[in-house]
């Protein structure tokens, strides 16, 4: 009987994804742990393995699907002595029809106009999610540009309507022009169905000028619902120092000047993973989260550190940070930020850290607050090094500082917890030697 290859779920909170590649095309032979297809997530591009043996005998979902929920079938492998027509009576070879007809039913007004009912209440009510298959990202786009779903070609599986498909109507003048979403239009279009919700996006007002709209992708929604809960849920505050680092810079430049042939390169970034790791393990209580029933107090110091990329942000994680010297966390870094750019993080890279660090210096900012990453107590922001006026022994000088603003769950962590993280943080970033003992 031919064996079907669904949508994995490739991490714990994975409900959907993109197939972004297949590696295999119908009639390859596939061997148990051979790797058939990309899938996206909304932090990384993975490889995944097939479980069983056989042909590929069915593509069911194309290349660069989006919105593919877990579990949904997105091929067939055949077995030996099974050819394609093995698919099609295996019953459920088609998933989208399955539950078109039993909606139809409960439709319908007058059980003796059976016949005439189910195309009526899809004209009057605008519920097309019903009859009409289509990923989340193309209802979107469609619903953003007064389209309506009803006039477009499906050319996924079982006719499902894909982002192409919408792109393709928009570009032969179907709804309104892309990139130039005029106020009126989607109001038109929604007037004649007698109150049809409008669109789930920022309210038009009149005078705007054109603009394009780039569709969330599922990164940047998983972004702002995790944000917004780290606001709503965990009350923050702020504490900022600043750090004298001519010392730290002085010695990043011998480090590097005896590395020599050897490969490695220290960052500035790699001498504050390790610092905030050792000022961590000195003040435990700030490598901390809150549950309802105990604050947790980690043994290990798991340090995550924002990456950004090209549809929003990351933080992989450097594991037993406080236990790791300079090569051996300047090595890792540079390792996990650029698999981190190219999508190829396993979940257990990017997830599961205690304490998070984002440095915007590198951009010239001198200092900002960073949103806590949840469910972690709290987030290191580190600003740009700069040459301030300093009073040293009564007298003016001049020193390169550094800002410092640590966000804090005060839930976990309290205010002289919090200044005195902050204040180890600050002696061993000024005498950097003490770090490598």
């Amino acid at each position: 009987m031919p064996i079907k290859v669904l949508m994995p779920a490739l991490s714990p909170t994975m409900t959907e994804g993109t197939l972004a590649k297949w590696l295999k095309k119908e009639g390859d032979t596939v061997a148990s742990g051979d790797v058939i297809a990309e899938i996206e997530t909304d932090k990384a591009t993975m490889e995944v393995e097939s479980a069983d043996e056989g042909v590929l005998g069915k593509i069911v979902v194309p290349d660069g699907t989006e919105g593919v929920p877990v579990n949904e079938i997105i091929g067939w492998l055949l077995e030996e002595g099974e050819d394609a027509s093995a698919i099609d009576e295996a019953g459920d070879a088609k998933p989208a029809p399955k539950a078109e007809a039993p909606k139809e039913a409960p439709k319908t007004e007058a059980p003796k106009e059976a016949p005439k009912e189910p195309a009526k209440p899809a004209a009057a009510s605008g519920d097309k999610g019903d009859r009409i298959f289509a990923s989340p990202l193309a209802r979107r786009m469609a619903e953003q540009a007064g389209l309506d779903l009803g006039s477009v070609s499906g050319s996924g599986p079982n006719g499902r309507i894909v982002k192409a498909d919408i792109e393709s109507a928009l570009s032969k003048g179907t709804g309104k022009e892309a990139g130039k979403a005029a106020a009126p239009a989607p109001q038109a279009a929604a007037a004649p169905s007698g109150g049809a919700a409008l669109p789930q996006s920022q309210p038009d007002v009149p005078g705007l000028p054109s603009y394009t709209e780039v569709p969330n992708s599922s990164m940047r929604k998983v972004i702002a619902k995790r944000l917004m809960e780290s606001k709503l849920t965990a009350p923050h505050f702020y504490l900022t120092i600043d750090c004298e680092i001519d010392r730290l810079l002085a010695v990043r430049k011998e480090l590097n000047e005896k590395a020599g042939d050897s490969g490695y390169k220290l960052s500035v970034n790699d001498l504050i993973i390790r610092t905030s790791a050792l000022a961590l393990k000195k003040v435990p209580a700030a490598n901390a989260t809150w549950t309802e029933a105990a604050i947790r107090i980690y043994d290990q110091v798991d340090i995550s550190v924002a990456v950004a990329i090209d549809d929003g942000l990351i933080t992989p994680v450097i594991r037993d940070a406080g236990s790791k010297g300079l090569i051996e966390i300047s090595a890792e870094m540079k390792d996990l930020a650029k698999r981190a750019r190219d999508r190829k993080l396993k979940p257990e890279e990017f997830q599961g850290g205690t304490f998070s660090i984002s440095n915007l210096g590198m951009f010239g900012i001198k200092d900002f607050a960073a949103v806590i990453n949840p469910p972690q107590g709290a987030i290191l922001a580190v600003g740009a090094g700069e040459q301030r006026p300093v009073v040293k022994d009564g007298a003016l000088a001049i020193a390169t500082v550094m800002s410092c603003t640590l966000s804090v769950d005060h839930r976990v962590v309290d205010g002289a917890v919090g200044a005195e993280f902050l204040s180890v943080f600050k002696k061993l970033i000024e005498d950097p030697m003490t770090m490598l003992l």
